[in-house]
């Protein structure tokens, strides 16, 4: 994720991760953990925190938000969310039955209480779910 993902590092923990190889050669792979959001930790939401594909393996992203939807819900988990930049077409999550569920203005984590660096970009996102019952 460090080395290929377009515009984020990787996350600081997670639930589990999933990878995808061709010809024993990693070529993705996709995190997922609990909602960054306390409001949406209800305990059966999991979190795509990343994905991440190197170029030229089509319909890989797809592959990967099906596989980790099929793990989460063996798990117990009833619903997975993740988030795109508003620029960012979304046609893998469409593929795989996610809808566009809010739409967030973004913004930084850091306050006066609390200062955050901002490592991440801070633009408008989409948030998409898809429910697993």
């Amino acid at each position: 994720v460090n080395a290929h993902h377009r515009h984020h590092k990787q996350p600081q923990g997670h639930k589990f991760s999933v990878g995808l190889k061709i010809n024993e050669r990693l070529i993705g792979v996709i995190i997922a953990g609990r909602p960054v959001s306390r409001h949406l930790d209800d305990k059966l939401t999991l979190e795509v925190t990343r994905c991440c594909v190197l170029d030229g393996f089509k319909n890989a992203v797809s592959k990967l938000y099906s596989s980790v939807c099929k793990a989460a819900k063996a798990i117990g988990y009833r619903k997975v969310i993740t988030y795109t930049l508003v620029e960012e077409t979304g046609s893998s999550m469409k593929a795989v039955g996610f809808e566009k569920e809010a739409f967030s203005k973004g913004g930084s984590w850091s306050c006066s209480s609390r200062i955050r660096k901002d490592r991440h970009p801070i633009t408008p996102k989409y948030r998409w779910s898809k429910s697993l019952s």
